[in-house]
């Protein structure tokens, strides 16, 4: 039904516009409180094996919606009875933005991919920040909410650890776990951070304030970077993970590249620039979690995103190392019933491989 959907007329409308649409039916079907029930009813109960203790959070599963969907965090309660084990919200900055000028969102269906610029738009972490508590004050289901946060367009390198701190400050009451983002392609200069010279003081003043602004309670901190990082770099980072004591490590972001994709060069040369995400990532991004898993040792946290399409794509970042996995644009080509779809399959290859946990499976092809 959502494929039929998809090519009759989602495809037909601008993306950005499709997808307003899209998440606003996902509000009005899920978001209310009366349909709750009827959600899970439709989703079936989760299968036990795959819950998971991960960053000191009980999850009811490993798969979550990655950051970029909710920008507002506007609909994480409906995204959740979908079928998300839990929500990303974000990215969001300090200060208010429009993000890039439009168009900044672009589909490459040939290869099950987008092209996003989108330019961090969101309300600002005083508006997100009171939607969040408004939300964490509502009954409800049992809901795990990451926040990720990045760097304000106007704020200068030399402002950036005060731009993140204000975000940190306001937002890290309402998060199950935050990520600091230097890794989107489309914040001029953003990616400059990911130098762990500049890096180390960043999350070392995120910390900090986490810890002023939440006493009493430790909120996860992890980084997000992108698939782009030369290996040395990776490993620059991993290290820095590991001397900061940071609890994970968010693998990977957006790329610039443009190669082996199947879209004619006449078409991405018309979209311009902007990062990839979708299936050209995953090789990429497994190759990544590979490689930290191996520097930082088996007890740093990895959440995999990038190019998870399938429950076959999710089980083998798992037993790469990761112990969480997200996805966007998968949902994105898949639709409502995809992440529930996703767990089900999942679990079905756990039982099969003889893991009676997710935790089980973790890591279990490095372990040979």
């Amino acid at each position: 039904m959502y494929d039929l959907l998809f090519r009759l007329v989602l495809r037909r409308i601008p993306a950005e516009l499709a997808h307003r649409f899209a998440f606003a039916l996902i509000r009005l079907a899920a978001g209310p409180a009366a349909a709750g029930g009827l959600w899970a009813a439709l989703r079936g109960q989760r299968d036990p094996v795959l819950r998971t203790r991960v960053l000191g959070i009980d999850f009811p599963g490993p798969l979550g919606l990655a950051a970029g969907f909710d920008k507002d965090a506007e609909g994480a309660r409906a995204l959740a009875r979908l079928g998300f084990d839990f929500v990303e919200v974000g990215t969001v900055t300090a200060l208010p933005q429009p993000g890039n000028p439009q168009p900044r969102l672009f589909r490459l269906p040939d290869d099950r991919a987008l092209v996003n610029r989108m330019g961090f738009n969101n309300s600002g972490a005083e508006v997100v920040g009171w939607r969040l508590r408004r939300l964490r004050a509502t009954d409800g289901e049992p809901l795990v909410i990451g926040v990720n946060i990045g760097k304000s367009k106007v704020a200068t390198a030399d402002q950036a650890i005060d731009d993140y701190v204000r975000s940190t400050t306001i937002l890290g009451p309402s998060a199950d776990y935050l990520v600091v983002n230097v890794s989107s392609p489309n914040t001029p200069g953003l990616r400059d951070l990911q130098q762990v010279e500049v890096l180390e003081p960043l999350l070392t003043a995120v910390r900090e304030a986490l810890e002023r602004a939440v006493p009493g309670r430790r909120v996860p901190l992890l980084v997000k970077i992108t698939t782009d990082l030369a290996d040395e770099d990776i490993d620059a980072v991993a290290d820095m993970a590991v001397r900061l004591g940071l609890d994970g490590v968010v693998a990977t972001n957006t790329t610039t590249s443009r190669a082996g994709l199947t879209t004619p060069a006449a078409t991405l040369a018309e979209i311009g620039a902007g990062g990839v995400s979708g299936r050209p990532l995953a090789a990429s991004a497994l190759a990544v979690v590979r490689r930290l898993r191996a520097r930082m040792g088996p007890s740093m946290t990895i959440v995999s995103v990038g190019g998870i399409e399938t429950a076959q794509d999710a089980y083998q970042r798992i037993r790469a190392g990761a112990s969480l996995v997200q996805a966007y644009t998968g949902f994105i080509y898949g639709g409502a019933r995809w992440p529930t779809r996703i767990n089900r399959e999942l679990a079905a290859l756990l039982r099969a491989d003889g893991f009676s946990s997710i935790a089980d499976a973790v890591g279990a092809d490095a372990r040979g």
